[in-house]
Order: structure tokens, then sequence, then C-alpha cells
């Protein structure tokens, strides 16, 4: 690899999520997507020269296997004219790496659009005469997203190792639903349950992933929540979750607490001749079957 080549990678992974992603999404396919691509062999900055005064940023570039750069770029609506804005992309890629590859210089552009976009309202080309874009264009929509979802939780919670393509179908999952609100649950659910994964590298490659991959749909609060869960250490995290499951072992023995003062509470009531329903009313804490139960063990 050339100086100017790792200079830019270094630039690019500053972030913590970026680089912790870019070392382990080495070798991964793209077949997730229905994409036949070659794998990906690194993972190139997007930080590309302006060509006008506005500095647009593509989503995700890569080198694949053949040596041909692939543009990844995610869309949750469609508008023909967004491929002038890839063409821009291409000309700023051309320009920042023709000096490199000079004429074998090839450039894939992968467009993928979430849930929100089906493949009849869109267009894979561009024709300008003597320039046509053509692009490769992915579609999340049919992908059955609460079965992977299953899938994904029966997997981790039995210990099992993720495959290549489950990892792949881990990162991009909430761009699988539709609309904001249910993108951001099912980025929470997921944050979740890469806890309960065991190998600390895949766990941070599936986080730093998301936080990749889902940048234009993540609320602020949740990014910094996985943020911060990523760059802290082992022993710290360990240390989060004994404070988490110290707390809720505290809220549970409060509950268990309340419950027994409102049995005790019952039993006075059922002395001074109150039936189980007026007990209901006063003590919320208890369903009709509790003070029935209990009324069953007092006789």
């Amino acid at each position: 690899m050339s100086e100017e080549k790792a200079s830019e990678i270094a630039y690019q992974n500053k972030d913590i999520a970026s680089k912790i992603f870019a070392e382990k999404f080495i070798g991964k396919s793209l077949e997730v997507y229905g994409l036949r691509l070659p794998k990906i062999k690194e993972v190139l900055p997007t930080n590309l020269p302006a060509i006008q005064a506005n500095e647009l940023r593509l989503d995700n570039l890569f080198l694949l296997e053949n040596d041909y750069l692939a543009l990844i770029d995610y869309e949750s609506t469609y508008d023909a004219e967004d491929k002038l804005k890839y063409l821009d992309y291409v000309t700023r890629i051309a320009k920042r790496y023709y000096k490199i590859y000079k004429s074998k210089l090839k450039i894939e552009i992968i467009i993928i659009y979430t849930a929100d976009v089906i493949k009849q309202q869109t267009k894979d080309s561009l024709d300008l005469g003597s320039v046509t874009l053509k692009v490769h264009q992915a579609f999340l929509s049919g992908m059955d997203s609460d079965n992977i979802m299953k899938n994904l939780i029966h997997k981790i919670k039995k210990g099992q190792a993720l495959s290549d393509e489950e990892l792949m179908q881990f990162i991009i999952l909430p761009l699988t639903y539709k609309g904001i609100e249910e993108k951001n649950e099912s980025i929470k659910k997921l944050f979740e349950l890469s806890k309960e994964i065991k190998e600390e590298k895949i766990q941070l490659f599936l986080l730093s992933g998301i936080l990749v991959f889902t940048d234009k749909v993540i609320t602020d609060e949740t990014a910094k929540r996985i943020k911060e869960w990523i760059s802290m250490t082992k022993v710290a995290r360990l240390f989060e979750e004994e404070k988490i499951e110290a707390v809720n072992a505290a809220i549970e023995r409060e509950r268990q607490q309340a419950r027994q003062q409102a049995l005790d509470s019952a039993k006075e009531l059922f002395k001074e001749g109150l039936s189980p329903e007026k007990i209901v009313k006063c003590l919320k804490l208890l369903s009709l079957e509790d003070v029935k139960e209990l009324q069953k063990n007092m006789d």
C-alpha cells in the first residue's frame, strides 16, 4: 500500500467506531445485499476533495478484491436527480485515485435503498448522451426483518457464533424497517442484544457497523450510548453491567417488599369484613386473584 493511501486511511480512522469497523470489514462479502461483487479488500477514506464550494460526503468507499473501487450510498427516498450527486462523487473519487491507478481505475456505484423504497420506484441509469451513469441497486425491502431478528436473537442467546452473512444482517437490519421510529427501535434492541456476545471484537464490530451504516437515521441519544459503550474498556463494561444488575436487583427487592406489605394490609382489611373486590380497589398492587388466594389461605 502506498504511503499516501495509508495516510488517507489513518485520517479516516480517527473515529474509534470507523477504525474498529474498518479492521473487521475487510474480507466481507456484499452478497447480503443481493449483490454479486468481489469481497472487500480495504476500507478507504471518504474525505474526498471538494469540486464545488459545498463539501459533500459519501457514505462508504471500499477497495474490492478485483481492485475496483466501490462507492456505497444509502437512501431512504428515491429521486432521479440523485444520480447527479453520484456523478459528482465519481468525479471526486477519480480526481483522488487516478494518480494511483491510472487507466486501470474502475468505480462501481452501489445504492442501497432502505425498506422505505421499492424497486418499481427507481431506475438504475442516467443517460446524459456522452456520459451514462449506471448504478448497482439493492433493496432492503425484500428482506424478512422479523425472521432475521428472531434468528439473531436465538443464536446470540444460545452463545452460537454468527456467520459472515449474519454479521452483515445484524449491521444493516435497522435499515430493513420502514420509518425512523421502527429503525431506531431495532437499533436499541440490537444494542442490548450485542451486550450478550462474549467475543469482544465481534461485539465491537457489530456496534461500530451499526453506527456507520445507520448514521442518517440513528438518534443522537442512542448513538451517544453506543459510542460510550464502545469506548469503555472491558473492565469498565463489566463494572457497568454489574451496576445495572445491582440496580435491577434493588428494584426487584423493593417490589417484593411492597407486595408483602400489601398482602399484610389485605389480611387486616379481611378482618374488618371488606370484600376481595373492595380490597383490590384499596390496594393497587394486588390483583383480584391475589386477594382471593390470600382469603383461601386464611380460611
